[in-house]
């Protein structure tokens, strides 16, 4: 049986509902997908729980932003002012 064109560009999900709320708050689909799968296996609460042990973007360097952006695969970092690689890092 063929596949649906628009099914292949959409992730597996375990919470439709919440990856719908995130997309449309503006996450990416592969934040959504990932906090909503997050929240399907943990539950909603643990996930809130997760983050926060890095310390804020707006202390790291740039340097230390576009390190940070090469190792999540992003592309088109490179001459980016720190606002805008804050903002591409937190969006993805």
């Amino acid at each position: 049986m063929p596949k649906n064109s628009d099914a292949d560009d959409q992730p597996s999900l375990k919470d439709q509902e919440l990856y719908e709320k995130l997309r449309d708050e503006g996450n990416s689909k592969e934040k959504a997908a990932r906090i909503s799968n997050a929240a399907a296996k943990k539950g909603r609460g643990e996930v809130g729980k997760k983050g926060g042990e890095s310390g804020s973007y707006e202390d790291w360097t740039v340097a230390d932003l576009r390190k940070r952006a090469k190792e999540l695969d992003l592309t088109g970092y490179s001459d980016k002012r720190k606002d805008e690689l804050i903002g591409m890092l937190r969006d993805h």
